[in-house]
């Protein structure tokens, strides 16, 4: 276990490196990605040490155990981790980001059933993104119709808004 003692007394504990490495191999970046989306701000000053030990982690831990398995011949392996962080991306995302950088690389191998679960984790992140930027154009669509009924914008420029916004949405 590693600890990390708050300036206002309080002590943070986090799993220690080693026991990690008996981890599936997906389960470290999710920890990972779970601290620093969820519970970083919540530590206070501890925050700069926990964020340097989930560096530690990240490089020393999860990546090497990833890209090894990944990287590997062994299919099963491989299958049975990116069923995972697939099941993981439909839930958050957020969590599955680590392994972004490599479905270029699983989409080239010779098994289908890998290519199909890289392609599965790829749409989520496609969508996921589509929500996004879906989320950012009906925000600004929102505004201009404030504006629009306020007098300040002509309707044409509503309009050009709008269309944006229901040309992005199909």
């Amino acid at each position: 276990m590693r600890i990390f003692k708050k300036k206002d007394g309080g002590v943070v504990q986090l799993i220690d490196k080693e026991e990690m490495n008996e981890w599936p191999i997906e389960l470290p970046l999710i920890f990972i990605e779970y601290i620093r989306t969820k519970q970083l701000d919540n530590y206070g000053s501890a925050k700069k040490d926990v964020e340097a030990y989930l560096d530690e982690i990240m490089t020393e831990v999860a990546i090497p155990r990833l890209v090894s398995v990944l990287e590997g011949d062994d299919s099963e392996n491989i299958i049975l981790a990116l069923t995972r962080i697939e099941e993981i991306s439909k839930k958050d995302i957020e969590m599955a980001k680590p392994i972004r950088k490599y479905l270029n690389y699983l989409l080239e191998k010779n098994d289908k059933e890998i290519v199909k679960l890289a392609q599965a984790i790829t749409k989520n992140f496609a969508s996921a993104e589509r929500k996004k930027e879906l989320a950012q154009k009906r925000k600004a669509m929102h505004e201009k119709e404030n504006l629009f009924l306020e007098g300040k914008i002509s309707g044409e420029e509503y309009a050009k808004t709008r269309k944006e916004y229901l040309t992005l949405k199909e």
